[in-house]
């Protein structure tokens, strides 16, 4: 009876192919791209093994170093920043009324009140202004519209 060491020892270079399989079935399931690169560096080990025969501990050094081949040359050059946005203030929701004439609604004392912009209110910081005045947003402080009197 056959011991499973004995069985992938029989299948040779194969075991890179089958390894590369996994890994990009794994690389399906599992999400982000993680495995993919390693499923690379064993479907080229396999290809490399196939054609010119060389021996396991080779093949296991040849692994690693295209392994970490891939994975440095992949993060050098597809780094998720370097896409520039059509729209880059697009979670930054208050960036957006820059510019806007808004409605004092609560009293801005101390520096801290809110304004009414479209249907909605957001808190604001700037001048002691009471309610009704008209301001322009000149700026954003996190969620607070940093506004000043027109």
């Amino acid at each position: 009876m056959y011991s499973l060491t004995d069985y992938l020892t029989s299948l040779g270079p194969w075991n890179w192919i089958i390894l590369s399989v996994l890994l990009f079935v794994l690389e399906m399931i599992v999400p982000g791209v993680h495995f993919v690169w390693f499923g690379m560096a064993a479907t080229v080990v396999g290809v490399l093994a196939l054609s010119i025969g060389i021996p396991w501990q080779l093949q296991l050094v040849l692994f690693g170093i295209i392994a970490m081949a891939m994975v440095f040359f992949v993060r050098r050059f597809a780094t998720p920043g370097a896409a520039p946005s059509d729209q880059p203030d697009l979670n930054m929701r208050a960036n957006y009324y820059i510019g806007r004439t808004v409605v004092v609604a609560d009293p801005i004392t101390n520096g801290r009140g809110r304004v009414k912009v479209g249907d909605s209110l957001w808190m604001a910081e700037g001048p002691d202004l009471p309610v009704g005045t008209r301001a322009k947003v000149v700026g954003a402080n996190g969620t607070a519209l940093v506004v000043e009197p027109l």
